[in-house]
């Protein structure tokens, strides 16, 4: 491939695929995450990466080796490996004095750092740590969010989106019924984010619809919020927005009732009673001329005066 005035110009089919790839979509590709650890990390924050990579497969790339990096005081290292690997999430693992067992989730758009938000782990057990069967690799996980921070503080809103934009999976048209047995559960209570995973299991419940229970699998998960570093609220909207081309387009004179029922508008021309077809008998047939007006006044009958 060949650079020319900043266009990049492919000279082989194997090229040019590649870079399409890459190229924007209006239909985009799965999200792919970094998960890398830091140049001093602890067993803890190792074994939380290993764990959240294993929920994350087959869409995460994990870097064995350390990165001595610090994401909130120079992100360039960071957006250099997201062209590389053309990821728009990653998670950052650190330990250090200051901030023992630091987690960093991110996003980035266009390849430069939207946000992060830096997560303490104060309790941690692993998936080896919980003995129960696991989900299969890939399974699309069900999220939950409780508590009412996730609704009202913007730091906690911020981070319901990116967990959800981390954990969401692929973008499917439908799911079947024993496909949902993932759940990833998080709380937010008291300053502390509660992050738990379930697999749900469908027993028999006596009718048609089972009867669901939640089985602990992990990981799990007592986080702390600490710094954040989020975009402003324009960059925040420039990357939301949605090309003209997937804009469901806005039916005129249709609106719903808060009961779903649908109503239409329509508007006609005034109308000219004078010209309304009617039904058309006998009776209602206009005559014309002098016998007309005679029948009309009561004078004589049509039938006389063709006998005269």
């Amino acid at each position: 491939m060949k650079q020319y005035g900043g266009v990049i110009k492919p000279k082989t089919k194997r090229a040019k695929r590649f870079l399409d790839n890459r190229a924007p979509k209006l239909t985009e590709n799965i999200k792919n995450a970094m998960i890398m650890k830091g140049g001093n990390t602890s067993m803890t924050v190792t074994q939380a990466l290993k764990d959240i990579y294993a929920l994350k497969k087959p869409s995460a790339v994990l870097y064995k080796k350390k990165n001595i990096t610090r994401p909130f005081e120079d992100s360039t290292s960071l957006e250099f490996f997201s062209k590389k690997t053309d990821s728009s999430l990653f998670l950052f693992g650190s330990h250090n004095k200051k901030r023992p067992n630091n987690l960093i989730f991110g996003r980035l758009f266009d390849f430069h750092v939207l946000d992060m938000i830096e997560l303490g782990i104060e309790k941690y057990n692993s998936l080896s740590d919980i003995k129960s069967s696991k989900c299969p690799e890939g399974t699309k996980p069900m999220l939950v969010f409780a508590g009412d921070a996730f609704d009202h503080d913007n730091d906690h809103k911020r981070l319901k989106s990116l967990l959800t934009d981390f954990f969401r999976g692929p973008v499917v048209p439908s799911v079947r019924l024993a496909g949902l047995e993932h759940v990833l559960h998080f709380t937010a209570l008291e300053g502390k984010i509660y992050m738990r995973s379930y697999r749900s299991l469908l027993k028999k419940s006596g009718c048609r619809t089972p009867r669901i229970e939640l089985e602990e699998i992990g990981p799990s998960f007592d986080f702390i919020l600490r710094r954040t570093h989020l975009a402003s609220d324009d960059l925040y909207k420039t990357a939301h927005k949605q090309p003209k081309a997937l804009k469901p387009k806005k039916k005129k004179n249709i609106s719903h009732d808060t009961f779903g029922t649908k109503f239409g508008r329509l508007h006609m021309q005034k109308q000219d009673l004078a010209k309304l077809q009617t039904r058309k008998m006998k009776g209602l047939r206009k005559r014309r001329g002098p016998a007309a007006a005679a029948v009309v006044a009561g004078e004589t009958s049509p039938k006389a005066t063709e006998g005269e």
